[in-house]
């Protein structure tokens, strides 16, 4: 099983990497479709169901899938240029693309919210369609978006999830077990493994550019954070938090009153600082996923600002490492919120989180995949219910308790020997049978829970 470090970790945009990148990316992907179809269009339509439905208008489903059906993609984004072409289409009612002709599309009429039919594959479905001059359907296809910002067509998904169809790797570990027997038996670290798999794959040359890329758009985010206020959008008339906390945090620095336990509130408005700008549609990098893409970077914040002799020339190793153990939970159970809850999310976060610190703190790997199980058996059963749709409440938070987590089950592995009773592959396989019994009101479609109980607006 191969999954690459850059397709855990994308840069993207918010407020979702499910209902936002997914289906921007599931649209320019159906623009490739139509360009090689032999049947020339006229319009185009859109059917979103399950979970994109229901929370689709606070996650920004329709306006990414417009822009998708517009040639948008995530990691080429541009919110000024984005904001020109929807005004455009909302005007003129059509879209155009290059190699295409120009595509009708009246947003009221053209873009459905399907409440009552949910598609078979996955929570998160949308149904994308190109019509003929009588408004006739001529094209289709589904796609499902799992999570993280992975989209699947419902051929790819009804094939099974180990598509890797690339070149064996060095290291094909599929679970922790297989991982930690094979770096025993190589003598390798865990990130010694993910290096030679990437490299394998894809070679040498991108791959450290491309980490350190990563790590310059997470660190970048947590800056703009911390320095932004206001109110964020959506209509809650939630106030950013971050830059507030971090300028008391900053002006108490030196003075010797605070208590231990503030070093939870650094690693908080770390986490904060991302999720505000996510909520805000700034731009994020999947962690694995956008409502839980605060808690690694702020765990690495927290590692390189708070803690002894730690360095930058690390975070190879702490990405890599951190992007296996997210590899294993996708594989063999879920990053999706809305097939899982938050569990999948923040949970899946905090392990990868956890096992990233582990490791650039001199873990081995026995004690990496401890770290990693004992952040994750800590958010069993967490269920995803953002109020009024929105990646805010009570989002934004729970990535600085997930943080928090996950720096302190990194420090209980490191106390130990690596020696558990709970394996990490019992925890995720945990994770997904729970997240297959779990009630869908409390998997991302804002039925239930605090979604139901707090006001919304």
């Amino acid at each position: 099983m191969f999954l690459s470090v850059f397709d855990m970790f994308k840069v993207g945009v918010g407020p979702s990497s499910s209902h936002t990148m997914g289906p921007m990316v599931a649209g320019a992907q159906f623009l490739d479709l139509l360009r090689n179809s032999p049947f020339e269009a006229h319009g185009l339509r859109a059917s979103l169901h399950g979970s994109l439905a229901f929370t689709g208008i606070g996650h920004a489903t329709d306006r990414a899938t417009i822009l998708g059906l517009a040639g948008f993609t995530p990691d080429s984004y541009d919110h000024a240029r984005a904001e020109t072409v929807l005004a455009q289409i909302r005007d003129t009612e059509t879209v155009l693309n290059d190699g295409l002709n120009p595509l009708q599309f009246n947003i009221k009429s053209d873009l459905i919210f399907d409440y009552d039919h949910p598609l078979p594959g996955h929570a998160n479905g949308m149904i994308l369609m190109a019509t003929d001059a009588q408004g006739d359907v001529i094209l289709q296809e589904t796609y499902y978006s799992i999570g993280g910002g992975f989209v699947m067509t419902e051929a790819e998904l009804a094939a099974g999830k180990d598509t890797d169809e690339g070149a064996p790797v060095p290291f094909p570990f599929k679970s922790a077990a297989e991982m930690l027997d094979m770096a025993a038996k190589s003598g390798k670290s865990i990130a010694q493994m993910k290096q030679a798999n990437e490299i394998s794959r894809n070679g040498a040359n991108g791959l450290k550019p491309g980490l350190t890329r990563l790590w310059d758009v997470m660190n970048d985010c947590i800056n703009r954070g911390l320095t932004t206020d206001g109110t964020l959008p959506g209509g809650l008339s939630v106030k950013r938090r971050a830059k507030a906390i971090h300028d008391a945090l900053q002006a108490e620095r030196g003075l010797n009153i605070s208590a231990p336990h503030v070093i939870n509130d650094w690693m908080s408005t770390y986490a904060m600082a991302v999720n505000e700008e996510n909520a805000a549609g700034g731009q994020v990098v999947t962690a694995p996923t956008n409502g839980a893409a605060g808690v690694l970077p702020a765990v690495i914040r927290y590692w390189l600002d708070h803690v002894p002799g730690a360095t930058t020339s690390k975070i190879d190793e702490f990405l890599l490492t951190a992007a296996a153990i997210g590899g294993l939970i996708k594989y063999n159970a879920s990053i999706s919120g809305a097939e899982a809850g938050c569990q999948a999310e923040v949970g899946s976060a905090a392990a990868m989180a956890a096992a990233g610190l582990c490791a650039v703190m001199g873990g081995t790997p026995e004690q990496i995949e401890n770290a990693a199980e004992i952040a994750l058996e800590h958010h069993l059963g967490m269920t995803c219910d953002p109020v009024k749709g929105l990646v805010q409440v009570p989002c934004i938070e729970r990535n600085g308790l997930g943080a928090i987590k996950a720096v302190s089950a990194a420090s209980l592995a490191l106390r130990g020997d690596g020696q558990h009773f709970v394996p990490l592959d019992a925890a995720i396989e945990t994770m997904r049978q729970t997240g297959r019994d779990m009630h869908e009101h409390y998997k991302e479609t804002s039925l239930g829970g605090l979604a139901v109980n707090v006001p919304n607006c």
